[in-house]
């Protein structure tokens, strides 16, 4: 199961029944990837992102961030740093109505620095293990849940994860989408194929 213990907003938690919900990766989706973001005044938020959580949050979905963070495995920033700008960024989504119920997170990479963030984890995406350990703490049903990233790698883990509907963003690089993904080239475009379907 996932390797650190999510970040969750008050309340968070098993539902009684299983619910969808609506997988985000974090950089490229919920801000410009800029490299290494871990501070407020670098973040840019990608068009759309408010509109796509409230929608989803209007149709009974669970809104979950799974990200990789190897910038704290290369010494970029720590874990209590990411934790500081994760909370930062709950508050700054709640504001507008967009706020995730917990965020997934993974610090290791292969080629961290030395010490106990390098390995192979099978948190880090393409590995399932963020969704799943979301899928028993959230009570979630991934058939019906969606996950939208700008990488294959997260599509990869929701295919493996069994997620039942899987975006690959566009982005300044041309990626073959995985099998069973479709690719959209802005995140409205994502919520009106997810939420509003014509």
């Amino acid at each position: 199961m996932a390797c650190r213990p999510p970040i969750l907003l008050a309340g968070a938690g098993a539902a009684a029944a299983p619910r969808p919900a609506l997988f985000l990766d974090r950089d490229g989706v919920i801000n410009v990837d800029h490299g290494y973001v871990c501070r407020p005044e670098d973040v840019t938020f990608v068009d759309g992102v408010f509109e796509l959580c409230r929608a989803a949050a209007q149709r009974g979905h669970a809104l979950v961030v799974v990200t990789n963070q190897a910038g704290v495995g290369r010494g970029y920033y720590s874990e209590a740093d990411f934790e500081r700008f994760t909370r930062w960024m709950q508050r700054e989504l709640a504001d507008r109505g967009a706020a995730p119920e917990a965020f997934y997170y993974c610090p290791h990479h292969p080629q961290a620095v030395p010490g106990e963030y390098r390995r192979e984890c099978p948190s880090r995406k393409p590995g399932p293990d963020m969704l799943l350990a979301a899928r028993d703490q959230l009570g979630l049903d991934l058939g019906a849940s969606a996950l939208v990233g700008d990488k294959a790698s997260d599509l990869e883990a929701g295919r493996a994860a069994g997620v039942g509907r899987l975006l690959l963003l566009a982005g300044s690089e041309e990626q073959l989408p995985p099998a069973g993904s479709v690719v959209v080239a802005s995140l409205d475009e994502a919520r009106r194929r997810l939420f509003d379907p014509a």
